[in-house]
Formats: structure tokens, C-alpha cells, sequence
């Protein structure tokens, strides 16, 4: 599933061709993804513009002049691709659910071959409300996730810290791949206990997160098999793993002898070094 840096890279390679653009045309080639798409969809789109084009966790959101948003998430394997930039607008496919024709020529198409994305449309005012977001904790490059927040949010807990960085109401966005890799950076554990952090290691597990995702943002998130941005180029950040899909390779860390393990934490592969992550 695409993780944070991947979908602001896809947010960032749609705002260009959709921010600011009417949606000329709107056709919804069937009627539900991993949930029902919404009533008159087509309709609803159709003439709107895109006043504004943000994320929040994973979610893409298109804040429409209608006073609508439309809710966007990838799922496992989605994707939203751009085409009739620089040539022909793509013709649709099997697997192209929802194609939207935009004023200037471009055209965005989501592609699900596994069906597990979705798409809402609710009003703009009640966003932040819906079940999908209610509920999710903040941005880690925002100004709110540092290291006195987590700190109270671990404090007393015995779940594993890499179970606590997973929890979405903790800390939105993250998932398996960048949680491996900022525990790798912040020499912390995976399967230690969240409450038995002190304070030097949280502010340096909040600075590793930070500086983890800088690093993939800029590499274009990470590439393992469906991921492409809305140009449809694939994510680099993947050959600068130090630990994920890494079993059985040297620790990266200066001057460390471990070798990279792997292990299963509540049925999701873990990689880690056992001699200087503690």
C-alpha cells in the first residue's frame, strides 16, 4: 500500500493538471471499488472545479467549488495516472474505474486492477468528520507529531514500538516500510516496549521519522511493485533501504557487525538490526 511519500508524490504530480481546473467530463465505468462509489458521481464532478488539491495520511483531497470533496485513497495497488499533457489523453482500459477529463486538455485516470482503493464525495465543511479521518493522528512532518506529543502518547504503553508508529490515531501516514526504516536510523527496537523510551530516544526517533521521509519524498516514495506517480515514473527511495526486504545483508549503521534479520510482528514482516537497534 502506497505510504505517505508516495501519495504526496502523487498528490504533487496532480496538482499542476487538476488545481485550479474545471472537470469538463467525469465517467464512472462502474458502479463500486472496495465500497460503493457515490450516487450521481458523474453529475456531481462534472462542471466542478478544483479549487484546492491536499492529503491527509493517505488520502488525496480535491476541495471542489461545489462545496464537495472528493476523498481519494490508492487502496493496495491504485493509481492516479495523468495523461493529454505532452500527447494523447489514454484510452481507457480494463482496469480504469473512474476517468476524469479536465479544461486544458489533461486527463486523470484511476486504475485499480484489485479493486481495494476507494473514492467519496462529502461536503467540504464536514470533512475532517468523515469515519475515514475522524479519527487519525497528526501529520509526522507537521508541527504538532514532535517529540513531547509522543512522548505523551507512548507514555505507560508495553506495545511494541513498532506497532505504536502503525497506529494511524498515533501518527498518520506511516506503514510498514518507513516505520522499519526510522527505527533503523533511531537505533530503536522494533518489538520494545513504547512506554520504555526516554526522552533522548524519542526526540531522536521523531528526528529519524522526519528525516526518513524527507529522504523518500525526495527519491519519489519507494517503488516495490504497483507504485507510480501521476507521471507514471516509479519511486527511487527503495535503493536506499538500510533495512527493509534486507535479511541477511550487513547493517548499514558505521561500525556496527550486525547482519539484518527479519521477522513476523502481528502477521507483518519486520526488518531489523538485532545488534544496534535496542
Amino acid at each position: 500500500m502506497p505510504e505517505m511519500p508516495e501519495v504526496e508524490t502523487i498528490r504533487l504530480g496532480l496538482v499542476p493538471v487538476m488545481e485550479g481546473r474545471r472537470i469538463v467530463a467525469a465517467d464512472i465505468r462502474r458502479p463500486d471499488l472496495r465500497f460503493a462509489l457515490p450516487p450521481d458521481m458523474a453529475a456531481r464532478l462534472t462542471g466542478a472545479r478544483v479549487a484546492r488539491l491536499g492529503r491527509r495520511s493517505k488520502y488525496i483531497l480535491a476541495g471542489l467549488s461545489t462545496d464537495e470533496t472528493l476523498l481519494m485513497h490508492m487502496g493496495m495497488s491504485g493509481r492516479l495516472l495523468v495523461s493529454g499533457v505532452d500527447g494523447p489523453r489514454a484510452a481507457p482500459g480494463k482496469h480504469d474505474h473512474v476517468v476524469l477529463d479536465l479544461e486544458g486538455g489533461a486527463r486523470v485516470t484511476f486504475h485499480d486492477a484489485r479493486r481495494f482503493g476507494m473514492m467519496d464525495l462529502v461536503p467540504t465543511a464536514g470533512v475532517a468528520a468523515h469515519p475515514l479521518l475522524a479519527n487519525l493522528g497528526p501529520e509526522p512532518l507537521g508541527n504538532h507529531f514532535n517529540a513531547g506529543y509522543l512522548a505523551a502518547r507512548l507514555a505507560g504503553r508495553r506495545v511494541p514500538m513498532k506497532s505504536a508508529l502503525l497506529d494511524q490515531r498515533i501518527v498518520a501516514g506511516l506503514g510498514n516500510i518507513y516505520v522499519c526504516e526510522a527505527l533503523h536510523r533511531a537505533h530503536v527496537h522494533p518489538e520494545r516496549a513504547a512506554g520504555s523510551l526516554d526522552a533522548d530516544e524519542i526526540a531522536a526517533l521523531v528526528a529519524a521519522i522526519h528525516d526518513t521521509l524527507r529522504a523518500a519524498l525526495g527519491a519519489g516514495g519507494s517503488t516495490l511493485r504497483d507504485y507510480r506517480g501521476a507521471n507514471g515514473e516509479l519511486g527511487y527511495f527503495q535503493h536506499a533501504f538500510r533495512v527493509y526486504d534486507r535479511a541477511g545483508q550487513p547493517c548499514p549503521s558505521p561500525d556496527c557487525p550486525g547482519t539484518i534479520e527479519r521477522r513476523v510482528q502481528s502477521g507483518r514482516s519486520t526488518w531489523f538490526c538485532p545488534v544496534c537497534q535496542r
